[in-house]
């Protein structure tokens, strides 16, 4: 039978990925919702697995949120079973946490990839497509959160990797169906209590309309230009974060003179070593307020029990 026009896309997409970053190990992970995209990315995967000598694993992460979750999770294994995935795990996890159900899901589900990792050097291919970036540039230019939240999901962040960022929704499910592939429609993505549900069914669709087309595939290429951007501002500002540091504290002097952001960006550096999580942009300017309009004001308390002070001409960050 020839290759769907659909199969064929999602399949270059991931080809085109595993020729620039296949572990050493040549084991790969593939994070499974039972959704389309998911499992058109494993059915890829697959696809592709024995003439690359790859060690596949499939991962499905019953969130235990939704009655029924527990038979929606076994569908997927089956699913990933039947594709030739030589060991499938089914991963329960309990979510709790701030930030509200979605960012607590979240952050459950990639702790539990994250300790299933079947080696120090795989990678956990995700499901995420062109319309997810789109969906997350969008959120993050509302909230005003700054350049690196609008530059969107990166393509490879160690273990995760995203094959098909510009892939869009409507191939994977398309690639389903001309597999013979049953996904699962999860009842949360058409909740209109989830900010990301509106954006996706009512905000997107209307830009389409207004702007006559190619919105998502516009976020997304901006999301790339911006994630270029922010890369070569990270290079610059590792040398000047070598040269600032003093035994853990980060020498004024040096940073004083540079831009803005540059400084930041050492600053999150720093901070990130120091055991800060979750850095926002307004963190980030709320400590280069320490150093670019000093006035001998008090610390600044950031995510993770952090208070970063300045005395003496130094920042120091401690646990409090």
């Amino acid at each position: 039978m020839a290759e769907s026009q659909a199969v064929a896309e999602v399949r270059r997409a991931v080809r085109t990925f595993l020729d620039r970053a296949t572990p050493d190990s040549g084991r790969l992970a593939v994070a499974v919702s039972g959704g389309a995209d998911s499992l058109a990315l494993a059915a890829a995967t697959a696809q592709l697995a024995d003439r690359r000598d790859l060690i596949l694993h499939g991962l499905v992460v019953d969130h235990r949120l939704q009655p029924g979750s527990a038979d929606v999770a076994a569908r997927a294994a089956k699913q990933l079973l039947g594709m030739g995935f030589p060991e499938v795990r089914v991963l329960e996890v309990d979510v709790s946490g701030p930030g509200g159900p979605e960012a607590a899901a979240r952050t459950a589900r990639y702790a539990a990839l994250r300790e299933a990792l079947p080696a120090p050097d795989a990678l956990v291919l995700l499901g995420h497509t062109r319309d997810d970036q789109a969906e997350t540039v969008l959120l993050g230019l509302g909230r005003g959160s700054g350049a690196r939240s609008i530059a969107g999901m990166r393509p490879l962040d160690p273990p995760w990797a995203r094959p098909l960022l510009d892939v869009p929704r409507s191939v994977t499910a398309q690639a389903c169906a001309d597999l013979g592939l049953d996904p699962w429609q999860d009842p949360h993505n058409a909740d209109p209590g989830f900010a990301r549900v509106r954006l996706r069914r009512e905000v997107l669709p209307l830009l389409e309309e207004v702007l006559q087309g190619g919105v998502a595939k516009a976020l997304a290429r901006t999301a790339t230009q911006l994630r270029e951007d922010a890369e070569a501002l990270d290079a610059i500002a590792a040398p000047v974060l070598d040269r600032a540091r003093r035994d853990g504290e980060l020498d004024v002097a040096e940073l004083d003179g540079e831009p803005p952001a540059v400084r930041r960006r050492v600053l999150r550096r720093w901070l990130l070593d120091a055991g800060a999580a979750e850095l926002t942009d307004g963190h980030l300017r709320a400590a280069d307020a320490l150093i670019g309009e000093w006035r001998g004001q008090g610390g600044v308390w950031l995510p993770g029990g952090l208070e970063v002070s300045r005395a003496r001409g130094r920042l120091s960050a401690r646990q409090r």
